[in-house]
C-alpha cells in the first residue's frame, strides 16, 4: 500500500485530497516534526533534504508535493494521452507550487502579485467551473489548495475576485477536501 509522509499542518494535506478524490487506500505515516523525526537516517533514505511530503509506492519513492501529485494522475488514470493536454496539466502544478503560492503567500509581494495573480484566475473561473474547463483535475487539487488555504491563513480581502472565492468554496464542499484540508479550518 501506497505510503504518505507528512507532518501536521504541511502539504501532505494536499497530496491526501488527491488520493481520497482518486480513493486510492494509503497509509499516512505522520512525522513528528518538533521531535525532528523527519531528519533521521530512516526518512532520510527517502527524502534527502527532509521534507514532507514524501511517498513510497512499493519500491518507488518521491517527494515534492507537485511531482507526487503529477505522479498519482499519471498512474492513476487522472492524466489525459496527449502531450500538449498533459503539459498544460502540468503547468497549472507547476504554476500553484512555484508562482501562486509564493506570490499570496510571501508578504513582502503579496501586495504587488495578488492582483495579478487573481485577476486572470477569476476572469477563467468566472467562464468556467474548474480550471480545465468542466471537469475537476489534479490541476484544481494544486491551484484549489493553495487559494483555500488564503482564508484560512491570511486576513485578505478577496471581494475583488468573486470568481475566485466561488471555486474556494467549491473546493471546500467536496467530501475528499472536508476529509483532508477542511479538518486545518475546523
Amino acid at each position: 500500500m501506497l505510503k504518505l509522509y507528512g507532518g501536521l499542518r504541511s502539504r501532505a494535506s494536499i497530496v491526501q485530497w488527491y488520493l481520497e478524490e482518486l480513493g486510492i487506500p494509503y497509509d499516512f505515516v505522520l512525522l513528528d516534526m518538533q521531535a525532528g523525526e523527519h531528519r533521521k537516517s530512516d526518512f532520510l533514505a527517502i527524502n534527502p533534504m527532509g521534507k514532507v511530503p514524501a511517498i513510497v509506492d512499493g519500491d518507488f519513492q518521491l517527494w515534492e508535493s507537485g511531482a507526487i501529485l503529477l505522479y498519482l494522475a499519471e498512474k492513476y488514470g487522472g492524466m489525459p494521452v496527449s502531450l500538449p493536454e498533459r503539459s498544460v496539466i502540468t503547468q497549472w502544478v507547476l504554476f500553484a507550487n512555484a508562482t501562486l503560492g509564493v506570490g499570496i503567500f510571501v508578504e513582502s509581494s503579496r501586495d504587488r502579485e495578488m492582483p495579478k495573480l487573481l485577476s486572470p484566475l477569476n476572469a477563467i473561473l468566472g467562464s468556467q467551473p474548474f480550471l480545465l474547463g468542466d471537469e475537476f483535475s489534479v490541476a484544481d487539487v494544486a491551484v484549489g489548495s493553495i487559494l483555500a488555504y488564503i482564508p484560512m491563513m491570511l486576513p485578505v480581502d478577496l471581494s475583488d475576485y468573486p470568481a475566485v472565492v466561488d471555486y474556494i468554496q467549491r473546493m471546500g464542499d467536496r467530501p475528499a477536501f472536508q476529509k483532508t484540508i477542511g479538518k486545518r479550518s475546523a
